[in-house]
């Protein structure tokens, strides 16, 4: 039968990354509690060898036998036209038992949940999940768990993990984006690769230099590792602990997860001489908890030596069990005048225990003649379970003095017992894997506001002393980010109802008191549509609207939402944004395949990277906070090409692409593909710039500068 596990959970799962069945072997056999992989489209790690459909159910059945779940990663941006393939591929892959799906795609997500209701989803990293209100948005999306953001503190986390609602996972080891995860074009918009399309080609890891010519790599941090706090993540209630790599070696998963299964059956932190072995198992100059801990500084930054490539290279290869994966607990009772019994328990996965007995029928213990059964003769015959997926944990014996019974007796106990506890366990997870599959009403969708489109041209402004009147007059809308309005409201000459803020677009727990206080000033101010870059502040807008007693604003989705697709337009609907702007990845045929009230960037230089990492302070100096926020902040890189950086709330940069959209002399273009709205973003753009922008949309030609284009 199965039963719920009666131990106390002192420990989170440890999540494990798989690339091949080589891996996955070891991140079984080395303590994995589930690992992560993906299938052959769809997942953010395309280049992995990934499973298709046949290798995607051995895989599911060998994961399965040693305890451990299996998680999907469905985690890209997905476009219209690709929503038929991604369902077959989640109920294909529901099917062969994978036990949760990874997804990014707010969309896609909503599809497969009305597909798969019973299916767990967990929010990927690329979802931006830095605060505890996205947990509560996402649980009424269907989601079970979301991965919260790398950059997230010890409060940070422990903070999503009381309030949330739901399931927290957190990275605890392995490499680091230095952009916010889903807030990084830099690969899509410079090389056509898209991280989040699983195709990054990690420019993070290029070196650059400023217009000095100080070479450096300032944007490519060492890999993270929590180890050194183990007691700490386990007393925050995290639910899961994920180790990066599906890139990774069978070597670097089997010795990565030995030593944190270790760290969590142990509750404790790693040693100087497991740290050190972590480390040569794959670093970059060592490793970083800097933005766990709070402690953000140069510290962070390092890349991969020499030095680091010969360690890994020699790393010996860590022993595994030669037995089976599961502790299992023996109790076998063997008593005068009475058959004697042997009740066995292993875990199916971490939720519970499957527990069965056998009996030695028709056949009574006996006198013992000569030397009677010991104890000690009865462990050694239980201990024998080589070629199963068991290993003896605890073995207790009740057994009376002077009895003597065939030690075959024991043997066909212990093989029947091992035999019905595959059955139980085969069953229980029969049981969850039909759950699972049982199909939805894929009929009930939000419907579309079809009949309600705006044509608003609007713009955001960096400052707001480049907006000109030109500007005012020309644009429905101006946007400034809230902190620069809050700082400068009175200096700000915008009529009132053509005012809106931007909300930061990562705002964490310990930042949202502030946050809320300026956008509650704001919205007293009369200002009446905020601009948003993360569904987890949706909340919060709430808040600060029954703070200023003003009805909800409008809200407009920054096209750092990642919209891609109908579903996930109509999704955004549901959460009561009305208007949004479309995502830079996105050529006019693929926009042209979404509804609503939907812009297109016309002109502007798009942000490549978020970053809690000052790289202003690595490209120049320590102290040079005086040039936060100016153009003369910039990275060259190899080619001689300049990208501007730039501070956003709290000390963020941002990167900027090199080259401005512009779409000024294509209006017929972006008609065509169902564009209803324009959005301009002026950033380093002084007024005269500005103004020589509007006059060029207004004739419909192009801009003077060099310009990137949408593709047709």
């Amino acid at each position: 039968m199965i039963s719920d596990n009666q131990r106390k959970k002192t420990a989170p799962e440890l999540l494990c990354p798989v690339g091949s069945f080589e891996v996955l072997r070891s991140a079984v056999a080395a303590g994995a509690d589930a690992v992560y992989l993906g299938a052959y489209a769809f997942n953010a790690r395309i280049n992995a060898h990934n499973f298709d459909a046949d290798s995607l159910t051995e895989a599911v059945a060998l994961a399965h036998d040693g305890g451990t779940r299996v998680y999907l990663t469905l985690n890209t941006a997905i476009f219209d036209r690709e929503m038929g393939g991604l369902l077959s591929t989640a109920e294909a892959a529901a099917r062969s038992g994978v036990d949760a799906f990874i997804v990014a795609d707010l969309g896609a997500a909503a599809e497969i949940h009305r597909a798969l209701p019973n299916m767990p989803l967990h929010a990927s990293t690329q979802m931006s999940g830095h605060c505890a209100d996205i947990g509560k948005v996402l649980r009424g999306k269907g989601f079970t768990r979301f991965v919260i953001a790398r950059e997230a503190t010890l409060s940070d986390l422990e903070h999503a993990v009381q309030s949330s609602g739901l399931e927290v996972e957190a990275f605890v080891h392995g490499a680091l984006c230095v952009s916010h995860s889903g807030q990084c074009l830099f690969s899509s918009v410079v090389g056509g690769h898209s991280g989040n399309r699983g195709e990054c080609a990690q420019p993070c890891r290029l070196p650059y230099c400023t217009r000095r010519g100080t070479n450096g790599y300032p944007l490519s941090l060492k890999d993270l590792s929590l180890a050194a706090h183990v007691p700490a993540l386990i007393d925050s209630g995290v639910a899961s602990l994920k180790i990066e790599g599906r890139m990774k070696s069978a070597d670097y998963v089997r010795t990565v997860t030995s030593i944190w299964r270790l760290l969590l059956d142990d509750g404790r932190s790693a040693t100087q001489d497991e740290l050190r072995e972590l480390a040569d198992a794959f670093s970059r100059g060592g490793f970083t908890d800097g933005y766990f801990t709070g402690k953000i500084n140069s510290s962070m930054m390092g890349i991969r030596s020499d030095d680091d490539k010969e360690k890994t290279a020699l790393l010996a290869r860590r022993p595994l069990p030669k037995q089976g994966f599961l502790p299992v607990d023996m109790q076998i009772e063997i008593k005068a005048d009475a058959p004697a019994t042997l009740s066995v328990s292993a875990p199916v996965f971490r939720q519970g225990n499957a527990t069965v007995s056998s009996t030695a029928e028709g056949q009574l213990p006996e006198i013992a003649q000569t030397r009677p059964l010991t104890q000690d003769d009865v462990c050694k015959n239980l201990s024998k379970t080589g070629g199963t997926a068991y290993t003896p944990s605890n073995i207790n014996v009740a057994l009376d003095e002077g009895l003597i019974m065939p030690l075959s007796s024991l043997n066909s106990m212990r093989r029947e017992a091992l035999s019905a506890l595959d059955r139980a366990r085969g069953e229980y997870i029969s049981s969850e894997v039909q759950a699972r599959c049982k199909k939805g009403d894929t009929q009930s969708k939000p419907v579309p506001t079809k009949g309600v489109h705006r044509r608003d041209v609007t713009a955001r402004f960096l400052d707001p002393n480049t907006v000109s009147a030109d500007a005012v007059e020309y644009f429905s809308v101006i946007y400034l980010p809230l902190d620069v309005w809050f700082a400068r409201k009175e200096n700000v000459k915008v009529p009132a109802d053509k005012l809106g803020v931007i909300l930061p677009p990562v705002i964490f727990d310990r930042e949202r008191c502030e946050a809320r206080e300026m956008l509650t000033s704001a919205l007293r101010h009369g200002i009446s549509r905020v601009m948003i870059g993360n569904i987890g502040h949706i909340p919060l807008v709430r808040e600060a609207s029954a703070a200023a007693n003003v009805k909800m604003p409008a809200l407009c989705g920054d096209y750092r939402l990642n919209v891609t697709n109908n579903a996930t337009a109509r999704e955004l609907e549901t959460l009561g944004i009305d208007e949004f702007i479309l995502s830079p990845e996105l050529s006019l045929p693929q926009m042209r395949d979404i509804d609503g009230n939907a812009a297109s960037v016309v002109y502007g230089r798009i942000t490549l990277m978020t970053l809690e990492k000052c790289a202003i302070r690595e490209l120049y100096s320590s102290n040079a906070c005086d040039i936060c926020g100016k153009d003369s902040a910039v990275m060259r890189d190899r080619r001689g090409v300049c990208f501007p950086v730039l501070r956003e709330w709290k000390h963020r940069n941002i990167v900027l692409n090199s080259l401005p959209i512009s779409m000024t002399d294509k209006e017929d273009d972006l008609r065509r593909a169902n564009v209803t709205s324009r959005h301009f973003i002026f950033t380093v753009e002084d007024a005269d710039g500005v103004n020589a922008v509007i006059s060029a949309a207004k004739a419909n030609k192009p801009v003077r500068e060099e310009a990137r284009r949408i593709a047709k």
